[in-house]
């Protein structure tokens, strides 16, 4: 019983920190929380999470503003939907 607490609230703890890097998506696509920080690595971060599904990453939108987010689009080809 001495064991089974330290391990439960480690794992609420986790819980309730969410993915820790700011970047929450799926393989369609996702959303960066913006910082200063996180713009600088905004499209490895992107890059990163569309690859796992095969895909190639596109940032849509910078609002360069705490509160606000980076989104990105995971697209099969890379140069879908350029303008």
């Amino acid at each position: 019983m001495d064991r089974i607490f330290p391990i439960a609230a480690l794992l609420m703890l986790a819980a309730c920190t969410g993915p820790g890097s700011g970047l929450t998506g799926n393989d369609t696509g996702g959303i960066i929380t913006w910082s200063p920080e996180h713009q600088q690595v905004a499209r490895e971060w992107a890059a990163d999470h569309c690859a796992r599904y095969g895909k190639y990453a596109r940032i849509t939108s910078i609002h360069a503003q705490y509160g606000d987010y980076i989104g990105f689009t995971c697209q099969f080809d890379p140069r879908a939907a350029r303008p």
